[in-house]
């Protein structure tokens, strides 16, 4: 019954979901890996410009 609901909803979209969810780790390790790299870059900003102050 869900499936079904799925395949009306979602149509094309379908196939795009099974390929995401079969790799679902590895995609979400991806941007959860891309995101930690942006607030070390941001912090790391910070701290510079901080300490450039005094």
């Amino acid at each position: 019954m869900v499936d079904m609901f799925l395949d009306f909803m979602l149509g094309p979209m379908r196939g795009i979901s099974q390929f995401y969810f079969e790799y679902q780790l590895i995609f979400n390790s991806i941007i959860v890996g891309i995101a930690g790299y942006f607030l070390v870059k941001k912090e790391k900003n910070r701290t510079s410009r901080s300490r450039k102050e005094f």
